[in-house]
């Protein structure tokens, strides 16, 4: 590992921690700015910025590069205080609407964290049964927001993403937590078949919230964090995530169960390589959160995940050829399922399957012939971004770490 990248972990473990970093040592004027970039790419910079403005490292640091790190700070934070206060009144007007939509992720998240405000998070996910949608969308329209995808089907749409105008709250109302189409990650759906059976409530700022049980909530986490690993990669916020939830609501989650679950969508190690990673360097104590010892036994190298994962950036967005290369894992995950060889082929990144293209192509669903229009729009595309982007997107570079991620895939037992 990098000083850079370690650097980055100390700083955002003491922000876990409610702390700063005490750094003596004066770092050279690239290294601020390659941490801070770091940060960004993460979407953890105001977690960042807190733990280290003050320490006396900081000194030696540009002062105009501080200062626009500083700004940037009180605008996200700013700008997500906003945004939960708009949703926490919206859940309140769902509410008063004779509505229990459960909420996922996001603000039940962020609510475990020093300073919440300060773990950004782009939108909200609401999770409704499909037969209430009709009226839940009506309560949301009533509220301000508007459909953000007005071409949408909503009526088959897995998730509705909704946007409020005036405002920066965005929301996804989904009515199953996983596209039921996906041969990746469609099947996960099986597990929270009966969530809202057995939902819990909190209360984040004097208002009570609906939302998943310990146990379904932290392996969704898991397996929200897993889907993205299949794709892209996820980034270290969401082990952030899924580590500050297992120290608060270790006692109450099922660990026997949530295992089970890992297995059977081949995701142990995985979860594993995850638990791992928060007690080395997040401070995670899995004694305290009550895991048991046929989950510490796990053997397990979180090295190369760790690797990934800073590589990735949020979501995997660290490159256009990052986010490209999704087509060669997601088709290897695939091809495992069907019992073929998962080898990630440089002809079905190329092609992909309809399915595979359904959601950035909507009119492949009533139209199956047009897969060849789909396929030269999608490469015209791809040959405009590489040209706008350079290095940032290259079509050897996406097959390279492809074929990279691929391995990757198997080294954790995900796919043969």
């Amino acid at each position: 590992m990098n000083e850079i990248n370690q650097l980055f972990l100390e700083a955002l473990s003491a922000s876990l921690r409610g702390e700063r970093v005490q750094w003596e040592n004066p770092l050279e004027a690239q290294d601020w700015a390659a941490l801070l970039k770091q940060a960004q790419a993460h979407h953890v910079l105001p977690m960042i910025f807190e733990a280290v403005y003050a320490c006396p490292a900081a000194q030696s640091a540009d002062a105009r590069l501080m200062q626009l790190a500083k700004r940037q700070t009180m605008q996200s934070v700013m700008m997500q205080a906003m945004k939960t206060g708009e949703f926490l009144a919206m859940m309140k007007h769902l509410s008063e609407a004779g509505l229990a939509p459960c909420v996922v992720k996001g603000v039940v998240c962020r609510s475990l964290y020093p300073s919440p405000d300060h773990r950004i998070s782009g939108d909200e996910d609401v999770l409704i049964p499909p037969e209430q949608f009709e009226r839940c969308h009506e309560a949301m329209l009533a509220f301000g927001m508007q459909p953000a995808e007005p071409e949408q089907d909503m009526h088959s749409a897995y998730e509705v993403p909704y946007g409020k105008p005036g405002s920066p709250l965005y929301i996804e109302l989904h009515k199953h937590l996983f596209p039921p189409e996906s041969d990746a990650y469609g099947d996960f759906n099986r597990f929270f078949a009966d969530a809202h059976a057995h939902t819990t409530e909190i209360v984040v700022d004097g208002t009570p919230l609906t939302t998943l049980s310990p146990t379904d909530h932290f392996f969704y986490l898991i397996c929200h964090a897993f889907k993205h690993f299949l794709h892209s990669g996820f980034g270290i916020r969401q082990v952030c995530d899924i580590v500050l939830f297992a120290g608060h609501y270790g006692r109450e989650i099922d660990w026997t169960a949530v295992l089970e679950n890992c297995r059977a969508i081949r995701a142990e190690q995985f979860a594993a390589a995850l638990m791992k990673i928060g007690q080395k360097h997040f401070g995670f104590d899995p004694d305290a959160a009550g895991v048991p010892r046929v989950w510490q036994a796990i053997e397990v190298d979180e090295g190369p995940m760790l690797s990934d994962l800073l590589d990735s950036g949020v979501y995997g967005s660290a490159s256009m050829s990052r986010l490209h290369s999704s087509t060669m894992t997601l088709g290897a995950v695939a091809a495992d399922k069907r019992g073929k060889k998962a080898d990630g082929s440089v002809l079905r990144t190329l092609f992909p399957s309809r399915k595979a293209l359904e959601g950035r192509y909507p009119f492949l669903r009533t139209r199956p012939w047009l897969l060849p229009v789909a396929w030269l729009r999608r490469i015209m595309h791809y040959a405009g971004e590489q040209r706008g982007s350079g290095t940032d997107n290259r079509a050897a570079e996406s097959l390279r770490i492809g074929s990279e991620r691929v391995e990757l895939l198997r080294r954790y037992g995900i796919i043969k």
